[in-house]
């Protein structure tokens, strides 16, 4: 590995005597360290220390390139850490990592829980509303913090979830002298000197959480009505097929509940949508689900509003579209990209029966009914067909 100039040292939450050999002897050798305040301290940085700017940023690390430089962090640099964040603008010759046990190792020990079945999450900076997909019935999860009021907010986040009665275990400083472990409730939290950093695992109760198969209540959206409806919604995830990584352009999003769904299942998207206030109920739609990372929106008409995007791995068109939406589209897309289109009108369904002639694929009529009133009866009212259209390119 040749002689890095760069050393990712990950620190417990202890003096510098409590790491092992290699990553002091790395510290001692450093001529810049890196750290927050609390790690230079304890790693008796002195006038080596550079704190973390605010916002974090590593180009003041990239800046030293050609000294000996140190960056201490949390246990695992690459699990949450900031190990990752700066290995990529490096060749792997420069940098080497000595990790020390994660957060996650510590709290699971802590708790005596099996750490494979546990769901982890750095919510440094990351908003409660990503834990949104992973609740579920009495799972375990554990959540890395921010600060120290960010448990009493992920609290009242659980009872917002309806999981009022999730056992939180709020650990803080572990690793070190000052470690401390308290339970509390989350709709009974009253704890209010907790001491970063800090960790809390939870214990979640029965009966929460969305379920895991598509086609979510119509309700969980912010809409105007233009939605892809449940049961529709639920084929067309399936012709979709979402794989986690693929990256979907939904056209004509409406209120983005495909995308959403898509993501859910471990996708990303963009949601293209021509219509302003649509694209408020899409942001809406994505700060609910917590989807920051995995989706965003775009305003504007196609197909111009597609330059300087990636090329999407599948394409959804809500609306069915019209032939030089087509026109414009299908040379764009490069050979294997996976294309849904559901059409309403009887335009539109013309319009797919052409492509599906041309381009192959499968095309269904999706012919669905609901129970309603019928005079002092009740009987099936018929929804509108739908045309749907898949195919590989």
């Amino acid at each position: 590995m040749g002689d890095p100039w760069l050393s990712i040292i990950g620190m417990p939450d202890d003096s510098a005597d409590a790491l092992p050999p290699a990553s002091r002897a790395a510290l001692a050798q450093a001529e810049v360290i890196f750290g927050g305040p609390r790690h230079l301290e304890r790693g008796a940085a002195g006038t080596r220390g550079r704190a973390w700017p605010v916002p974090f940023s590593v180009e003041p690390v990239l800046a030293e390139r050609g000294k000996r430089v140190a960056m201490l962090v949390s246990g695992d640099p690459f699990w949450f850490g900031a190990g990752g964040s700066i290995v990529g603008a490096l060749d792997p010759s420069e940098w080497r990592s000595l990790p020390a046990p994660s957060t996650f190792s510590l709290v699971t020990n802590a708790l005596g829980w099996r750490l494979e079945e546990v769901t982890c999450h750095g919510l440094h900076a990351a908003p409660l509303a990503q834990l949104r997909g992973a609740l579920r019935p009495k799972g375990r999860m554990i959540c890395l913090l921010r600060d120290g009021d960010a448990p009493a907010a992920l609290a009242q986040f659980l009872c917002e979830q309806g999981a009022g009665a999730a056992q939180m275990h709020v650990a803080e400083r572990l690793g070190g002298p000052d470690a401390r472990l308290r339970t509390v409730q989350a709709d009974r939290f009253d704890l209010t000197d907790v001491q970063a950093p800090v960790a809390v695992g939870v214990e979640l109760p029965e009966g929460i959480g969305l379920p895991r198969t598509p086609g979510l209540p119509n309700d969980c959206f912010a809409s105007d009505g233009q939605i892809t409806k449940a049961p529709v919604r639920a084929l067309t995830l399936s012709a979709l097929a979402p794989r986690p990584g693929d990256l979907l352009w939904d056209i004509g999003a409406g209120s983005g509940s495909v995308s959403v769904e898509f993501c859910l299942a471990g996708g990303h998207s963009i949601a293209f949508e021509q219509h302003a206030a649509r694209v408020e109920n899409i942001t809406r739609n994505i700060a609910d689900f917590g989807l920051n990372a995995r989706m965003q929106v775009t305003h504007g008409r196609a197909p111009e509003v597609w330059a300087g995007h990636p090329l999407p791995d599948v394409v959804f068109v809500g609306g069915g579209g019209n032939a030089a939406l087509y026109d414009a589209l299908l040379p764009a897309l490069p050979a294997g990209t996976r294309l849904v289109a559901n059409g309403v009108t009887l335009e539109t369904e013309a319009l797919l029966a052409q492509l599906h002639a041309a381009h192959g694929g499968s095309l269904f009529r999706i012919e669905l009914a609901q129970a309603a009133p019928l005079g002092t009866m009740r009987g099936w009212q018929p929804l509108r067909p739908v045309v749907q259209w898949s195919v590989t390119l």
